[in-house]
């Protein structure tokens, strides 16, 4: 499989923003919410595009690094519009500049363009900002400025929450970021970002990163109105689009604890602050909730490494998904947390993720598994560390029950979409789940812990295949492991063991054979499976190495078999007869 270009990333802080803020007098007069437009519009608002589709190949032109997004939005929440300003820092590569920069954008209404602070006439044409870019941009990072306005057809949602109050939330996943903030919206781009917010002063503004500064009163020349505040966060470490994010409501926030202390180098003091962003009729669940939620990022920083992010809120809010695991600022689904009951399961899943799809993300949509898979299966073991092995079985069994009863056994795990909404599929969380925990179990925990802890501290701020993690894992094992990749994530299916046992009393032996009756397409599994024979007081354990479709032991007993059990600690995905038949 032929491996993308390897998109570079800047480690460097963003120059303040405040010393850019509208430093041209022209600019702030354009910011007025409600205001006529004294400047030029380039084009009315375009007809909305399809969310979710996958970009073609070549649409990101090699030699193109978004390096900061330093971005300004007007937002309130009681009106449909909003009005934003983008300056997105670019590197071109000094081999073979573009002449163009290709943006994601669609939607609203773009009324002003500009390049190192000349204005240039872009194209914009089904949901891309087409930038002209002057002939000498190689090696040069240049300063891309888009000033714009409108009602975003998706991305920015501004509505009445669950409980009526008016709220805006951003919801970006997969690649909605371009309907409310021209960018490279593909998860391979990672970038610093600096966001800065004017809303009424009823409301309080949740984002990415740590608050630069508290918030304070917007001078009527920003904010155009009386009774707006500013509110300035940034975010040092790079993320991709899809998880830099705003959230604008009346919120009750509730501390939940520091964490991570000593483990937190991006944090201001060295620990994770930890707070809930609730609507005031939700509050109880701080408690049901989110009581463990420091606990969490206590375990996952001792067990993966150092919080990779300044703080952490998790925020009701308005978004499609139950979770959404946004960088240092977790959304969840405001109807879940209204309806009063516990989310813990999914605020594990969410926690896990700031490690695991943010801090190391996918570099294609098709790799999803290795954010979503890894959520899934860290999320379930958080509760075997909590609460027992048992807890985190009853998981593991449930996993693979809905993966075992899906309709994506058919397809690969790693498998493209035109429509990335149909990766949110069984077999990037449960199945992906599954491969860790086959995994964990064929190398065993220390050399599995190892290698994680390996592949977070060698990728962070990357963006990655599964081939990277799989290199990572052979050096922890000391082991080739590409035929455990092959057949368990790019081949479809799983095994299906039907087993048959015998006693050959002459040779005083149990003659056990295990057949793979899966489909023809589907692979034969190699692999070691347990088997646990039961006769009268005896009880044995044998391994069967997997490697033909039909394979015989035998087993001296002390007379007939009472049972056969195939995978009697659950290490194996599988179906089929032979014990309770489930992993």
């Amino acid at each position: 499989m032929r491996r993308p270009r390897e998109w570079r990333r800047s480690g460097a802080p963003a120059a303040s923003l405040a010393a850019l803020l509208f430093a041209c007098g022209a600019l702030a007069a354009t910011a007025v919410p409600g205001a006529a437009a004294p400047l030029a519009q380039q084009n009315d608002e375009p007809a909305p595009i399809q969310a979710g589709r996958r970009s073609p190949a070549g649409a990101y032109p090699a030699g193109l690094d978004a390096r900061t997004y330093r971005v300004e939005l007007w937002i309130d929440p009681e009106r449909p519009t909003v009005r934003g300003v983008a300056q997105l820092e670019v590197a071109v590569d000094p081999a073979g500049a573009p002449d163009r920069l290709p943006l994601d954008f669609t939607g609203l209404r773009v009324e002003r363009v500009s390049v190192d602070g000349r204005p240039v006439e872009a194209e914009h044409v089904a949901g891309r900002l087409l930038v002209p870019l002057p002939p000498d941009a190689g090696g040069r990072t240049l300063m891309v400025e888009v000033v714009y306005a409108g009602h975003p057809d998706d991305g920015l949602i501004l509505r009445p929450n669950v409980h009526g109050a008016p709220s805006a939330f951003v919801d970006n996943w997969p690649n909605r970021t371009r309907f409310w903030l021209p960018s490279l919206d593909h998860p391979a781009d990672k970038a610093t970002a600096e966001l800065v917010v004017h809303a009424p002063a009823a409301y309080q503004v949740i984002a990415n990163g740590a608050m630069a500064a508290p918030p304070r009163e917007a001078p009527r020349s920003i904010a155009g109105a009386e009774g707006w505040n500013t509110w300035h966060w940034t975010t040092r470490a790079p993320v991709s689009t899809y998880n830099l994010v705003v959230g604008v409501a009346e919120f009750t926030v509730v501390p939940l604890g520091r964490a991570a202390c000593g483990r937190a180098p991006v944090a201001p003091d060295g620990c994770v602050e930890v707070s809930a962003w609730l609507f005031p009729p939700d509050t109880a669940q701080a408690r049901l909730s989110f009581a463990r939620a420091a606990d969490m990022v206590d375990y996952y920083a001792e067990t993966f490494g150092p919080f990779p992010y300044a703080k952490l809120a998790h925020v009701q809010s308005a978004t499609r998904f139950g979770g959404m695991e946004n960088a240092s600022a977790i959304f969840y689904s405001e109807r879940a947390l209204a309806s009063g009951r516990s989310i813990e399961g999914t605020v594990a899943h969410e926690i896990a993720h700031q490690w695991f799809g943010d801090a190391v993300t996918e570099a294609e949509w098709s790799h999803l598994w290795l954010s979503e898979g890894f959520a899934t299966y860290f999320g379930a073991q958080y509760f075997e560390h909590a609460d027992g092995a048992e807890a985190f079985r009853e998981r593991m069994a449930g996993a693979a029950r809905a993966y075992l009863a899906s309709d994506d056994v058919g397809k690969p795990v790693v498998h493209e979409e035109d429509d990335l909404f149909q990766l949110l599929n069984r077999n990037n969380y449960q199945k992906g789940a599954w491969v860790l925990h086959m995994l964990r179990g064929l190398v065993g925990d220390s050399a599995f812990f190892a290698g994680v802890r390996e592949y977070v501290a060698r990728y962070e701020h990357r963006a990655v295949l599964t081939d990277d993690f799989r290199r990572v894992m052979e050096e922890a094992a000391g082991r080739d492991l590409g035929w455990f990749f092959e057949q368990w994530l790019f081949r479809p299916g799983y095994p299906v063991f039907e087993t048959d046992a015998a006693w050959d009393e002459g040779a005083g032996e149990a003659v056990i054979t295990v057949r793979q009756t899966q489909e023809a397409a589907w692979p034969t599994f190699l692999g070691p499976l347990e088997i646990e024979i039961v006769s009268g007081e005896q009880r044995l354990r044998r391994r069967v190495d997997l490697r033909e479709r039909l394979e015989t032991l035998r087993v001296e007993t002390s007379g007939p078999l009472d049972r056969v059990v195939v995978d009697p600690d659950g290490w194996f995905l599988h179906a089929g007869s032979g014990g309770d038949g489930e992993p």
